[in-house]
């Protein structure tokens, strides 16, 4: 076996003549490489930190200010106003390299000038933080806001939720918070926001991610679709060659710093800091808490097929592989005939299951021996590769299609994804692809940036044969995958049987309905005079009401990146506005004019309260963070219990898309990906995740539970596709055959 012969730098036996030395000139000579590659990224980052260090200076705007200073000198013109003979008299004298006066002179100029260009430096950093600071901008074409304190703008959220008891109730609670507890804990709290970089992100990453002891799948883990309208490749091994070599170059890009910052509206950069975590990461188990386990590099991936674990490595000495030699390697795991192991097939259902579960399973069966040496190769893996024998696609002409796509990408068969990786590969039998992505180290923009950039990579700079394959001659004498090996006792057995029973239970009481919105797409809302999320979100109230007959807690996740490691915060969807819409709508009695003000009432609002999120004077964040500090100091808060107990039976997301501009989607209209999706948040509840997709079609996927009886996925659906049509028909926008 070459892999066992080149895994050994040298080897030596001792003779009665001494000790003999057997040296192995290629494994050195891959020792040497990984070296070099090391040191070089070792210098990029280095030179990026020094950069990075004097922006928004530059080592030529440097040498432009030393010029200027030596040039005046010259002119005899002493721009310095004297600073630079008192430099010259504080040198030393008479050895060394200050020998010279004119030495001395030169010297004393580059000290100077060195010292203005790190004032100018100084000066510009603080006046581009102010700018950045200034979230004005985002209002300025809508009008000044009202000035709420975050008790009150609740209270605000809650009124159409609420009868006049229920809110008289809150009210009290509210006003005794504000004026005995509140400013207590808000004293810690800016405390915090002094000393730590985002006062939020750390203890939501704990509190909500790593300390939830629920299974990752469907609770917590989300899903993102391929392109579904096009199709590059039918053959299953080389469409992963591709994109898994698409992914490593992302991953260079990244780790040499060289990806530029997504901007907010196209004019304010947005905080990269979620990208660190993408690849070499892993959620590993703990009793009480999980932990996230981050490597500075990683060179291979593991790979599950039929019940095997493999190892691929990514290189060849310091050279990534290319896209040929990658297909290769996953065609050999393709052909390889060999059976599991025995408890190898299911072993991924302690990733689905419960955590402390699968905390006391590893500590007891993989904390030594082969078995620790085989997870820590998927633990340490860049991420993680599932090759399935399915082949779900998108029909158009077969509605189910796109639903049963979905709950692949979802949950699988509970024991194909590894559930703790920051993100699973799915590659299907078709060629199909998809990500299975755990939400604790990232929100959903910062894969699908990722995303981005592996397909259109994949469509327009890697491409393939006409045959199906990847281009290039692949290096037959690379070593073969390496097979994982296990010794699973029959009680770890015994744990991941039950992890699995556990997992299949969540994923089997999913119903997941997905579908593509033909008749308008964002083009024509935008003839409405709003912004295509408000008229979405107020489509989806009046659906809500259509299909249950009340109002709810409306979640929508809007991110905080404008804030440096911010994250996410809550635009509470269902307001005053939107639901005097809605019942106008449901009476039916109003007047058309009457109905569009009422909607463009709602609109306004809503785009408001997103503005508002975004720029840090969310209501959700905060008041949680109120809530973690009043439990560390054991202080009671019936306000903040509440609050933070109220369910979100409708929790909502749009997905972000053409974050890159990889190409042109008005060229290339096909190419579009179907976004993603996640389960439902409460047991009673909807999880509705939609892409508006361009100018011409919405797709949506909405998930909900068999168990209740109140929801039904498919019902709430059509409750949407009507509400979208009743509402343009409000403002006559034509729209396209369905």
């Amino acid at each position: 076996m070459a892999e066992a012969h080149q895994a050994v730098a040298f080897q030596f036996t001792v003779t009665p003549d001494g000790v003999d030395f057997r040296l192995s000139r290629e494994a050195l000579k891959h020792v040497y490489l990984s070296g070099i590659n090391s040191w070089k990224k070792r210098l990029i980052r280095i030179k990026n930190g020094i950069l990075r260090g004097v922006y928004p200076g530059s080592p030529t705007s440097w040498l432009v200010v030393v010029m200027a200073t030596v040039g005046s000198s010259y002119c005899k013109v002493d721009i310095s106003m004297g600073l630079i003979c008192c430099i010259q008299r504080w040198l030393p004298e008479g050895c060394g390299p200050y020998r010279t006066p004119q030495t001395r002179a030169l010297l004393s100029m580059a000290v100077f000038s060195t010292g203005v260009w790190m004032m100018g430096i100084f000066f510009f950093r603080q006046t581009l933080k102010m700018l950045l600071s200034y979230h004005g901008w985002m209002f300025e074409m809508h009008g000044q806001t009202s000035h709420f304190t975050k008790v009150w703008a609740y209270l605000e959220s809650v009124r159409p939720l609420l009868d006049d008891e229920e809110y008289y109730r809150m009210e009290t609670l509210a006003k005794e918070f504000q004026d005995k507890t509140a400013p207590r804990l808000q004293k810690y709290l800016v405390l915090k926001s002094w000393w730590a970089t985002n006062y939020v992100s750390d203890w939501w990453e704990e509190y909500v991610y790593l300390r939830s002891r629920a299974p990752l799948v469907v609770n917590s883990n989300y899903y993102v679709m391929d392109f579904v309208l096009i199709k590059n490749t039918d053959i299953q091994a080389a469409r992963l060659g591709n994109i898994v070599h698409a992914m490593i170059m992302y991953r260079r890009k990244l780790d040499r710093e060289e990806i530029k910052p997504v901007m907010a509206l196209g004019i304010v950069p947005m905080c990269s800091y979620q990208m660190e975590r993408m690849f070499n990461t892993t959620r590993i188990p703990g009793k009480e808490t999980d932990l996230l386990q981050h490597l500075s590099d990683s060179r291979h991936v593991a790979v599950y097929h039929k019940g095997r674990f493999f190892k691929v490595w990514l290189y060849e000495g310091s050279h990534l592989l290319k896209p040929c030699d990658l297909e290769m390697q996953f065609q050999r795991i393709l052909d390889d005939p060999s059976p599991p192991q025995p408890g190898e097939e299911k072993l991924a259902a302690l990733t689905a299951g419960g955590r402390v579960e699968w905390a006391q399973a590893r500590q007891a069966f993989f904390s030594s021996g082969k078995n620790k040496t085989a997870l820590d190769a998927i633990e340490r893996a860049a991420f993680f590769v599932a090759l399935d024998e399915e082949s779900p696609h998108y029909d158009p002409e077969d509605e189910a299609s796109l639903s049963l796509y979905g709950k692949a990408l979802l949950h699988g068969n509970c024991y194909n994804r590894w559930f703790d990786k920051s993100f699973t590969i799915i590659a299907f039998k078709n060629g199909q692809l998809g990500l299975n992505t755990e939400h604790a180290w990232a929100d959903a923009p910062i894969i699908g940036h990722l995303w981005e950039f592996v397909l259109g990579t994949d469509t327009f700079h890697l491409g393939y044969t006409e045959t199906g394959h990847c281009l290039g001659k692949p290096n037959r004498m690379l070593a073969a995958p390496q097979r994982l090996q296990w010794d699973i006792p029959k009680q770890c057995q015994a744990v991941i049987e039950s992890s699995y029973r556990v997992a299949t239970a969540l994923a089997d009481d999913v119903e997941l309905y997905c579908f593509q919105f033909l008749p308008f797409g964002k083009g024509l809302i935008k003839k409405c005079r709003t912004s295509p999320d408000a008229f979405v979100q107020i489509a989806l109230q009046l659906a809500h009401f259509r299909d249950r007959g009340k109002f709810c807690l409306t979640y929508e996740a809007s991110m905080t990146r404008m804030f440096r490691e911010g994250r996410t915060e809550t635009v509470r969807s269902c307001t005053s506005e939107s639901t005097a819409f809605v019942q106008a709508m449901v009476k039916g009695s109003h007047v058309k004019a009457d109905l569009q003000d009422l909607f463009r009432k709602a609109s306004k609002k809503h785009q408001n309260m997103y503005r508002l999120a975004m720029t840090g004077a969310g209501i959700d964040r905060h008041l949680f963070c109120l809530y973690v500090v009043s439990k560390y100091l054991g202080v009671s808060s019936p306000f903040l219990a509440e609050v933070l107990s109220e369910p979100w039976r409708l929790s909502t997301s749009q997905i972000a898309q053409f974050q890159i501009r990889m190409f042109d989607p008005e060229q290339y209209p096909n190419h579009l990906g179907a976004g993603g999706g996640f389960g439902p948040v409460a047991d009673d509840g909807y999880g509705v995740s939609y892409m508006i997709a361009g100018e011409n079609t919405i797709f949506f996927h909405i998930s909900s539970k068999f168990s209740s009886s109140e929801t039904n996925a498919q019902r709430f659906g059509n409750h949407i596709r009507q509400a979208l049509l009743d509402i343009a028909d409000l403002f006559q926008v034509p729209k396209a055959d369905s």
